[in-house]
C-alpha cells in the first residue's frame, strides 16, 4: 500500500488554500471597475473569449483525453484545467507579451466570475461515473474565490490607498505559497507523482496548453495586441479553481492534483516562452496599457 507523507500533504494543502485567497485578494486590489468593464464593450471579442474559453477548449480537453489513453486521476485532473478559465496570472503574461493591459484586465475577471458558475454546472455531466456534488464545488469556488475577490474589490474601491499597499503583499503571498504547494504535494506523492511519469500526463498537459494558446489566437480577431491576450488569456487555464476543485472534491485521488500541477508547470513555462517571443517580436511602444499598472 502507498504511504503519503502527513506532514508535506499538510503544507501543500495550505499552500493550495494560501495561494487561491492571496492570488484573488491580488487581483481585486489591483482592479476597479471600470477597468474591468470598459474593454468589455467589444462584444463580438466578448463573445469570441467565451467561445473559446468555454466550448473549444473544453471540447479539446474531452478530445485529448479520448484519443490519450490516461488513469482516471490524470482524466479528471485534465478536465478541471481545461474547463477552469481566468488565470491571476495573466498580466505578467500580457506585460511580457506587450499586448493589451487594458483587455487583459476585463478578460480576466470576465472569465474567472463565469467559470465559478460555469463549473458546478458542467462538471457533474462530463465526469461520468464520477461521484461529484455541484454544491461542494460551488461552495469551494465562492468560498475561496468570488467572495475574496469581491471583498477586495470593494476595498479597493473605497480605501485605494490601502488596497495598493497590499498588492504586492497578496503576490508575494501567492508566489510563495504556490511554491510550497508545490513541494508540499510532490514530496508528499512522491510514489504516485514518479508513477505519472510515461503515463501521458505530460504530453496531454503540453496539448492542451499549445492547443488552448492557438485557439485563443485564431479567435482574437485582427488586432494584434487583443490576439496576444486572447491567446495567452486561454491557453494560462484557472489553476486556482482546478485546485479548488482537486483538493475538496477529489482529495482521495492524488493524481487528479499531480496532472493540475503538471499543466501548471508546463503552461507556465511554455507561455512565458513564448509571451518573451511575442513581446521581441513586437514594434517598439505596442501594448495599451490603459492605466493598468496596479495589476502587474
Amino acid at each position: 500500500m502507498t504511504q503519503f507523507d502527513p506532514f508535506f500533504l499538510a503544507i501543500g494543502s495550505l499552500g493550495v488554500l494560501i495561494f487561491i485567497i492571496t492570488s484573488m485578494l491580488g487581483m481585486g486590489f489591483g482592479l476597479t471597475i471600470s477597468q474591468i468593464i470598459t474593454p468589455l464593450k467589444n462584444r463580438r471579442l466578448v463573445i469570441m473569449s467565451l467561445l473559446a474559453n468555454f466550448v473549444l477548449v473544453p471540447i479539446l480537453a474531452l478530445v485529448i483525453i479520448r484519443i490519450i489513453p490516461l488513469s482516471e486521476g490524470l482524466q479528471i485532473g485534465l478536465i478541471l484545467v481545461g474547463f477552469a478559465a481566468g488565470a491571476p496570472f495573466l498580466p505578467k503574461l500580457v506585460q511580457l507579451a506587450k499586448g493589451n493591459m487594458a483587455f487583459t484586465a476585463g478578460l480576466m475577471v470576465l472569465l474567472m466570475v463565469i467559470t465559478i458558475a460555469y463549473l458546478p454546472i458542467v462538471l457533474p455531466f462530463v465526469l461520468t461515473g464520477v461521484q461529484v456534488s455541484p454544491w461542494e464545488i460551488s461552495k469551494s469556488l465562492i468560498v475561496l474565490m468570488l467572495i475574496p475577490l469581491a471583498l477586495a474589490l470593494f476595498i479597493r474601491a473605497r480605501y485605494e490607498e490601502v488596497a495598493k499597499g497590499l498588492i504586492h503583499t497578496m503576490n508575494m503571498a501567492a508566489n510563495l505559497s504556490l511554491v510550497a504547494m508545490f513541494i508540499g504535494y510532490f514530496v508528499g506523492y512522491s510514489d504516485v507523482t514518479y508513477g505519472v511519469l510515461g503515463t501521458g500526463g505530460i504530453l496531454v498537459s503540453i496539448l492542451l496548453v499549445v492547443g488552448a494558446f492557438i485557439i485563443g489566437y485564431l479567435l482574437g480577431g485582427t488586432d494584434k495586441d487583443n490576439k496576444k491576450v486572447l491567446a495567452l488569456g486561454t491557453g494560462q487555464r484557472n489553476l486556482a479553481a482546478a485546485f479548488a476543485i482537486a483538493s475538496s472534491s477529489f482529495a482521495a485521488n492524488p493524481e487528479v492534483l499531480i496532472e493540475v500541477m503538471d499543466v501548471a508547470v508546463i503552461g507556465f513555462i511554455v507561455l512565458m516562452l513564448i509571451a518573451g517571443e511575442l513581446g521581441r517580436h513586437s514594434a517598439p511602444g505596442t501594448g495599451k496599457s490603459a492605466k493598468t499598472e496596479e495589476i502587474t
